[in-house]
């Protein structure tokens, strides 16, 4: 698994970072994505998938590899 995350299209709404700590965090200024671990393990996938489905501004993506 190999995610992305489009820091323009984010919103800072936080629920990436709420569901999956190990993969995404916030910029402390405005809230805004930051991807921690681009590759995570299996044990994240399901929290990841999870992010990704209920992200508002549709700003993570997810590729095999």
């Amino acid at each position: 698994m190999k995610i992305k995350v489009d820091q323009h299209n984010c919103i800072g709404a936080g629920n990436c970072a709420q569901l999956a700590p190990k993969v995404f965090s916030q910029r402390e200024e405005d809230g805004v994505v930051i991807l921690l671990d681009e590759t995570p393990g299996d044990s994240e996938a399901e929290d990841v998938a999870k992010a990704v489905k209920i992200c508002p501004a549709q700003a993570i993506s997810v590729s095999e590899g």
